[in-house]
């Protein structure tokens, strides 16, 4: 079984403008207020992190780009939304000049987390590209409820 990149494009475009337009609508101030549950996170944190798993998981793994994650940081961003959003926009712009070199069916082009090494995620390109749908999808779902918490 194969999906386009176009499809792929299509699905992950969809939780992260989902994302963008929670953001937009929440504000700066709810944006980055943590809901009132014990490890919640920030929208704003939320977001951030899903741009680090594109990277991460992406740009460097089925990619092959260089890239510096600092997973940590990721939860404790704060800013204004409408730099998140522009940061969002130039993320897809990247994940289609991505897409455009991976090899699903090929080993990733850098070692996975050592948790994943024995997973499908951690196997294949294709398997790493279906793990950042999985993520970007979970979290956008997270950022909703998120979001109903913080109204």
């Amino acid at each position: 079984m194969r999906i386009s990149e176009d499809d792929y494009l299509w699905f992950a475009g969809r939780a992260l403008d989902g994302m963008t337009a929670i953001l937009a609508d929440l504000g700066d101030e709810r944006a980055n207020r943590r809901p009132p549950l014990p490890g919640a996170n920030t929208p704003y944190a939320i977001v951030t992190h899903c741009l680090g798993v594109l990277e991460f998981w992406i740009g460097a793994l089925v990619a092959g780009r260089a890239v510096e994650r600092d997973r940590d940081a990721e939860f404790t961003a704060s800013g204004p939304v409408a730099g998140l959003v522009s940061r969002v926009e130039a993320a897809k712009e990247q994940l289609r000049a991505d897409l455009a070199v991976s090899e699903p069916t090929k080993p990733l082009r850098a070692p996975a987390p050592p948790k994943y090494a024995d997973t499908p995620a951690g196997r294949t390109q294709g398997g790493a590209l279906q793990h950042v749908f999985e993520e970007l999808a979970q979290h956008h779902g997270q950022l909703e409820l998120t979001r109903d918490i913080l109204r």
